[in-house]
């Protein structure tokens, strides 16, 4: 398990802007551990940005979820590496070849080239999707179903730990025997919040008390008022889940 709430609370910067993402750091530096980059931000502002907030002295999260050929893939994790990211996340729906080429070739350059390795997690079923959503694309399973089917596909592939719903994060800790291995937890909501468009959700607490080593949250803090106080008030509702 990681150490204390500030340091499993990972901020998700899903804005417009890079001076929208810049103020957000600058005012929730030394509050929270670590900030995720995705798509949105990415695109608009490209690589420069994770370069920028990571030798800042704060953790990022690269939420880019590779899938692709294993050489592509492997390719884009060597590339996120350089960046000096902490975590960065691929589709375990890619399959074990991409899943452990990928985690090869990021320990090579690493070795290689004295940088630090990040932990690299697999997605597993996203918290915006259910039943009928995995029924549409071919899987007749159960979200809980296809989380432990490819938890384990992940383990076996070389993965640092996965992306799970805060519902599956107990299956994967009885699924997943592998010491260390890690759980990042979207679809977290404070109390009382808006689900926006989230489906499987928990309190920060609850997620928490089932076992996630980190919770992603973004829209409770990035869309409030005063950041800093929601981002305060979550804080304490993680510490209530550590007791």
């Amino acid at each position: 398990m990681i150490g204390i709430a500030k340091d499993r609370l990972i901020v998700a910067l899903d804005v417009s802007t890079e001076r929208r993402a810049r103020e957000l750091v600058d005012s929730l530096r030394g509050i929270v551990g670590m900030f995720k980059i995705g798509s949105q931000l990415f695109t608009e502002a490209g690589p420069g940005i994770v370069s920028e907030i990571a030798s800042s002295g704060n953790g990022v999260f690269l939420d880019l979820k590779f899938h692709d050929i294993p050489n592509t893939a492997a390719s884009a994790g060597v590339a996120a590496t350089r960046l000096g990211v902490s975590i960065f996340n691929v589709h375990a729906s890619g399959g074990r070849e991409m899943m452990r080429r990928t985690a090869d070739a990021v320990s090579e350059v690493a070795t290689k080239e004295g940088l630090k390795r990040p932990s690299i997690i697999a997605v597993t079923v996203l918290t915006s999707s259910d039943a009928t959503m995995l029924s549409e694309v071919g899987i007749g399973s159960e979200p809980g179903t296809h989380v432990r089917r490819l938890s384990l596909l992940a383990e076996a592939s070389g993965m640092d730990g996965v992306v799970a719903s805060p519902h599956e994060v107990g299956i994967v800790r009885e699924t997943v025997m592998s010491p260390g291995f890690l759980l990042v937890t979207p679809g977290v909501r404070p109390a009382g919040a808006s689900l926006d468009d989230q489906k499987r959700v928990m309190t920060p607490a609850q997620a928490i008390r089932a076992g996630a080593d980190y919770i992603v949250v973004g829209r409770p803090i990035t869309s409030a008022k005063d950041p800093v106080e929601s981002t305060e008030q979550i804080l304490e509702e993680m510490e209530l889940g550590l007791v």
